[in-house]
């Protein structure tokens, strides 16, 4: 296994787990940690595992973008921000596609990119402080590439309401949504989760593996359209007004002014 700067990997007894670990930035998402994760992900598919484990380090489980990334995003070219775009596509599809089962065990919020990592997976583990939200909007962004799979965990009518809203909700109600599969008191977490993966771990992989290329060839190629859409949507989203209003806003702890509202008739 290669060594890796913001996750940790290790391999025991049949599973793998990975640890988002940048408890000092709450485990926020940079390109270099996004990297990290495609790569160890890549390798899990080829290694003795039979399970994955995806968790956070320290009381977050991924606060979504990193503010340092965030801050320099207003100036990027188009370019930078398609390729930025395709970067989280190709992650999520890479979670969702993944050929072995996957249990995000949030130990804490997931918010934004941070939500998708932690219910893409195949089962969610989520201890009853953790919190989800979609708050792209709030500073003027679209949360496009998730949308899709979103869609296909709780249908358009509540997914208008997270991506619209942008509100937080809290891990019961995230259950009752579907987004969760259980609420796990925090010091039974990893051991709900280890527990859950050796149960899976003795079921057949090839039948395991099968069910779950069926499910994802059902969705594979409206799925590959709506990424494409959604990729074109989040670049052209980051060059707008309102996007460079909405960061300043969020860098600065104030109140966004909308250039879009202030063009109302």
């Amino acid at each position: 296994m290669s060594r890796f700067t913001h996750i940790l990997a290790n391999s025991a007894n049949g599973v793998m787990t990975i640890t988002l670990n940048r408890p000092d930035k709450r485990n926020a998402l940079s390109p270099a940690l996004l990297a990290e994760l495609t790569t160890v992900l890549q390798e899990a598919e080829t290694d003795s595992c039979g399970v994955v484990i995806l968790t956070g380090a320290g009381t977050a489980f991924c606060a979504g973008l990193d503010l340092d990334h965030l801050a320099t995003m207003t100036a990027h070219t188009p370019e930078e921000n398609r390729r930025d775009s395709e970067q989280m596509a190709h992650l999520l599809r890479m979670l969702y596609d993944f050929p072995k089962p996957i249990i995000a065990a949030v130990n804490g919020p997931a918010i934004a990119g941070g939500m998708a990592l932690a219910t893409i997976p195949d089962f969610t583990l989520a201890v009853p402080e953790a919190k989800f939200g979609y708050t792209e909007v709030r500073i003027g962004f679209v949360p496009a590439i998730v949308a899709s799979f979103l869609l296909r965990i709780v249908g358009e009518k509540h997914t208008r309401d997270l991506l619209l809203t942008g509100r937080m909700l809290p891990a019961q109600e995230a259950h009752r949504l579907g987004l969760v599969t259980q609420v796990v008191p925090a010091d039974e977490l990893q051991r709900t989760a280890h527990a859950l993966a050796q149960s899976l771990l003795m079921n057949s992989p090839l039948a395991m593996q099968s069910v779950k290329r069926l499910l994802s060839r059902h969705a594979h190629r409206r799925l590959d359209e709506e990424l494409e859409d959604a990729i074109e949507a989040n670049a052209q989203q980051r060059s707008t007004e309102d996007f460079k209003e909405g960061v300043a806003a969020f860098l600065h702890r104030r109140r966004a002014d909308w250039p879009s509202a202030r063009t109302r008739p």
